[in-house]
């Protein structure tokens, strides 16, 4: 029997929802949310009521019977520190969701919306591979002050999709590869997946590894001190400095990547340089991540919207190859990698985890 699922992923002003049959998708939309819209609200949480509405009001103008659906998927948020995997969505994952243990974002309305969804028409409702998944190794949390551990908040769904996915193609169990997963996007992350965890990673939300589009990455941390007591800036300038106008933001007003190369190719030294540089560290982390799996490493994987950026992709394997071979899925399919996480599930090929 086929399943069918609707998929819920809220972003900051929009709410894409994704209807499947097993893989096949049947329809997506993309709602957007104006700023007038969103701030009559005081919380991410007070949202809740509006956007169920939209997407409620969306599939019956579809003509959508949602007593077809097997199963409601939600985009996880900023949970508790957890393993990947997907996880049916309890009381207890619901209060830490309502309350962002490790932050507001829009991404907590995702299992809050799949729930009620889900309970209105008696099917169970999920969450996959969130930000805050945490699989490191011990040794990997050590960064030399003891009350700065390093954190893994990253693209943990689509890097464990597309892993899955180059897994399943090769025939082979994905606990049984060593990958080095490479997503390039408005942030950076490069992971080290062994026996299906991530067991180190340069995070791309806490200032760590290659900067991006919009994130300052790894940045001399004295410096930074002395910048943050300057009496110039607010502690908000400050973040929003490494987080949103950082990387490409910072030196060339842009965060696409295509717009980069096009000034760089029409002699812009700093677009040119900014790019190069942007290589080079992403270089480097992927050699770091070798080094973490003893330089046994079965494939590199490179995803996210900067790996359609053929030019890219061969620069990084001038400098990487020699470590494994490389594997490229561009872009980021994540309403489809939800429904996979909960496929699995249900199809009983994986247990349904509990938070």
């Amino acid at each position: 029997m086929s399943i069918k699922s609707l998929i819920i992923n809220p972003g900051s002003t929009s709410t894409k929802i994704g209807v499947f049959e097993d893989e096949n998708l049947l329809f997506e939309e993309t709602l957007r949310h104006s700023t007038e819209e969103i701030s009559q609200y005081a919380t991410i949480v007070d949202q809740k009521d509006f956007r169920k509405k939209i997407i409620t009001d969306l599939l019956a103008e579809k003509n959508f019977d949602i007593k077809s659906l097997n199963v409601v998927v939600g985009r996880g948020g900023m949970l508790k520190p957890i393993s990947g995997g997907t996880y049916a969505v309890t009381d207890a994952l619901l209060a830490d969701l309502k309350v962002g243990v490790q932050g507001q974002h829009a991404s907590n309305l995702g299992g809050i919306l799949a729930k009620e969804i889900a309970d209105s028409v008696g099917v169970p409702s999920y969450i996959v591979d969130p930000v805050v998944v945490d699989e490191l190794m011990p040794i990997a949390r050590y960064s030399g002050v003891p009350e700065l551990p390093r954190g893994s908040i990253f693209h943990a769904l689509n890097q464990k999709a597309v892993a899955k996915r180059y897994a399943n193609e090769i025939g082979k169990p994905y606990e049984s590869l060593r990958l080095i997963v490479v997503h390039m996007g408005g942030g950076v992350s490069v992971g080290a997946h062994e026996n299906g965890k991530v067991i180190d990673v340069f995070s791309a939300f806490d200032g760590d590894g290659a900067f991006s589009p919009e994130r300052a990455g790894g940045v001399p941390c004295a410096a930074l001190v002395k910048m943050c007591f300057s009496g110039k800036y607010t502690e908000k300038e400050v973040y929003s400095k490494l987080i949103g106008k950082g990387g490409f933001n910072a030196y060339l007003g842009t965060n696409d990547m295509r717009e980069v190369s096009k000034l760089a190719e029409e002699g812009n030294k700093t677009a040119a340089e900014a790019k190069e540089s942007f290589l080079l560290q992403v270089s480097k982390d992927i050699g770091s991540m070798a080094c973490v799996l003893n330089g046994k490493v079965d494939q590199i994987i490179v995803t996210g919207g900067i790996a359609y950026a053929t030019d890219v992709v061969a620069t990084l394997k001038e400098r990487a190859e020699w470590i494994a071979p490389f594997t490229v899925y561009p872009g980021e399919d994540e309403l489809l990698a939800l429904a996979q996480g909960a496929l699995r599930v249900m199809n009983g090929e994986e247990k349904a985890l509990e938070y």
